[in-house]
């Protein structure tokens, strides 16, 4: 039984029972209710649905309705921001932010490039063993969300450090330097992103065997 059934399963016995939720009751159902959407339920559907939009180059907003044993009703807004829409929360949030430095970096002069690069990344792709799966086109999109679904308050204790001694998920911000980027923000904390795609699959699989998660990466970029 899913976390979802057993939420469910507790207002409906709760109801055959004659017993009536306080409005605290309701509203810590609904808060659970949410966070569970956003963590187990809409990674894996952004996995699917990211790929498919792909070839759009336009701003907008899919609003999807949905009501229990109903076809889903989809609409399109050309609004840039889902804050903009009344009533409307958001769930997820953009999932990272680099970590940019405000000072412009010096002009080079421009030299012949000494080997050309082929496929520079080869992407991820992160199966969990209850079917999520996340994978973006861009390497540092899948690691993140990852991180995210597992939890990123659970890594800093596990004392992975990239360039000089910072931790992977800390709340210890690296100060940039023009033209690098050594971080992303999420969700409040700092994770270190200047690493190499090798390197994100092994922290991700250090992580997965400390945590007995049962990951499975892949290399490989969506279609």
């Amino acid at each position: 039984m899913t976390r979802l059934e057993k939420l469910y399963s507790i207002i409906e016995n709760s109801r055959d029972l004659g017993v009536r939720l306080n409005k605290d009751v309701l509203q810590q159902v609904e808060e659970l209710e949410e966070e569970i959407i956003k963590k187990e339920i809409l990674p894996a559907l952004s996995s699917d649905i990211a790929p498919r939009l792909n070839p759009i180059q336009r701003d907008l907003v899919l609003v999807v309705e949905y009501h229990p044993g109903e076809p889903i009703s989809v609409a399109l807004s050309r609004k840039t921001k889902i804050s903009e829409m009344t009533g409307a929360k958001v769930l997820t949030p953009r999932s990272s932010t680099p970590v940019r430095s405000e000072e412009v970096p010096e002009e080079v002069a421009p030299h012949e490039p000494t080997k050309q690069v082929k496929n520079p990344t080869k992407g991820l792709k992160v199966t969990f063993p209850d079917g999520t799966v996340i994978w973006h086109r861009q390497a540092i999109d899948t690691f993140i969300d990852t991180l995210r679904k597992i939890g990123l308050e659970r890594i800093p204790v596990l004392g992975i450090e990239h360039g000089r001694g910072f931790n992977l998920v800390s709340k210890e911000k690296r100060p940039p330097v023009a033209g690098h980027i050594w971080q992303h923000e999420c969700d409040g904390w700092y994770i270190y992103s200047n690493i190499s795609n090798p390197t994100k699959a092994e922290d991700l699989k250090h992580i997965s065997d400390h945590y007995h998660l049962g990951l499975k990466i892949e290399e490989g970029k969506p279609e």
